[in-house]
């Protein structure tokens, strides 16, 4: 959930439970309010009668005119009651009411269902009036519930009115001011994104909160440390190939020299042998064939090997005959299997070392996985020289599903730690034919 709906959802709730709570209030004061105004008439009923019992036994009233309630009607200003007095020996009983219809006002039918069911207006009530020790009667006040009810609803529709209007101010408020203050989230997130997608320079405002400023300040702590690993990463990795190949440089040299030597002075003693023997010892030709082949055998393997620690070609023709040899030799392997294509634009001489031999190796690989995982018929390897950059694209139309399962291969593995050396971007996507595209990308400004 959205975090601005959610804090405000929780307001809301929080402003509806404050709102019940003052609903309750309002209700329980508005019947206590009713129920004092009850017994505030009923003591001052009670008072005039008690005044007409003092001056009947004085001999100033008439005995036969009480109670006399009308006087309670000419001076009390309360409407919406009824006073009924029960004599004490039930010989007569007078009632009197003021305004009793209350004229009803319109409510929700539940309001009325609930505050009759908590609170039961119209409720009787009665005392006893004694004169000098004798009880005269009974007196009963019935409130008008009509009233009662009313009043009621007129304070809550005001309290709901208010508070509704309360609310929404509030809600807005609220959801400006966390939309204010959450801006800099949009900007985290943001950063974060292009910081997963290798770009480890991106680095935080300095934000007002002090929560967001030290967000920020360990988000470009971190981006800075993981900037500064990467690059030294990097520079290892660069290290390590550019000693690897120094290395097979020279096992390529020491075996071309020493053993490409002893294998061809072995081959051409084999075949001296070969003329000797034929002379004078036949029984020796065999055996000496065996030799030249074995000997034969041991010279395709060395240049096998030669082709994988580094090929001559590299360094007496140059990178763009050595990719031609080696496409070539694919082709003859594959016959009409895989065609392999080769497209170079640009000038290959430009490039200095270790490009030359990593984008032959990159090759390599690229086609040695397209000959074991694609089951394609054709692949085409384009490399493009600019002034900044080298672009290197392998497709082929064979079947493949990304993303690779883990720990598919080395292969791929290798390739990235090669481009991330010299800065360089690798991708991989689907094409329309069901294969893949390598995408390769390297900076020419730093090597």
């Amino acid at each position: 959930m959205n975090l601005k709906f959610h804090l405000l959802l929780r307001i809301t709730l929080v402003a509806i439970f404050c709102l019940l709570s003052t609903t309750s209030y309002v209700l329980y004061q508005a019947d206590r309010q009713a129920k004092q105004e009850a017994q505030a008439l009923l003591d001052s009923v009670t008072k005039q009668l008690h005044m007409q019992l003092l001056r009947i036994d004085a001999g100033f009233g008439q005995a036969n005119k009480f109670p006399d309630l009308s006087l309670w009607q000419e001076t009390s200003h309360v409407s919406g009651v009824c006073l009924r007095f029960i004599a004490a020996d039930n010989d007569f009983t007078r009632s009197i009411c003021r305004g009793a219809e209350w004229p009803k006002t319109q409510r929700p039918r539940i309001f009325e269902i609930v505050y009759q069911w908590l609170f039961n207006p119209g409720l009787e009530i009665k005392r006893e009036l004694s004169f000098k020790g004798r009880g005269q009667g009974t007196i009963s006040l019935i409130p008008s519930a009509e009233k009662e009810l009313a009043g009621a609803w007129e304070n809550l529709r005001v309290l709901l009115t208010l508070s509704a209007f309360t609310i929404l101010a509030v809600c807005l408020l609220v959801y400006l001011s966390i939309s204010q203050a959450l801006r800099p989230a949009q900007v985290i997130v943001t950063g974060l994104k292009k910081m997963q997608d290798g770009d480890l320079t991106v680095r935080l405002p300095d934000f007002k909160l002090l929560q967001w400023q030290q967000t920020a300040i360990a988000i470009n702590d971190l981006a800075s440390n993981q900037q500064q690993l990467l690059n030294e990463h990097k520079q290892l990795a660069y290290k390590l190939i550019t000693l690897q190949d120094e290395e097979r440089r020279y096992l390529a040299r020491e075996l071309h020299d020493e053993l490409g030597q002893c294998l061809a002075a072995t081959n051409a003693l084999a075949t001296s042998i070969i003329q000797t023997a034929e002379q004078e010892c036949p029984v020796l030709v065999d055996e000496a064939k065996n030799i030249s082949r074995i000997n034969t055998h041991i010279m395709q393997t060395v240049r096998n090997l030669l082709l994988k620690l580094r090929p001559a070609e590299i360094d007496e023709l140059g990178l763009e005959a050595s990719l031609n040899s080696l496409l070539s030799d694919w082709n003859t392997r594959t016959g009409s299997k895989t065609h392999y294509h080769l497209i170079i634009k640009g000038d290959c001489a430009q490039l200095t070392e270790p490009l030359p031999m990593t984008l032959f190796r990159l090759i390599q690989e690229g086609i040695t996985n397209i000959a074991k995982h694609a089951h394609a018929s054709s692949a085409t390897i384009e490399l493009t020289i600019s002034n900044d950059r080298v672009t290197l694209t392998i497709s082929d139309n064979g079947s493949a599903e990304l993303p690779f399962k883990p720990n598919s291969g080395m292969g791929l593995l290798g390739m990235r730690e090669r481009v991330s050396a010299l800065d360089g971007q690798l991708t991989l996507e689907n094409n329309k034919s069901g294969g893949l595209n390598l995408h390769i990308t390297i900076p020419l400004q730093k090597h």
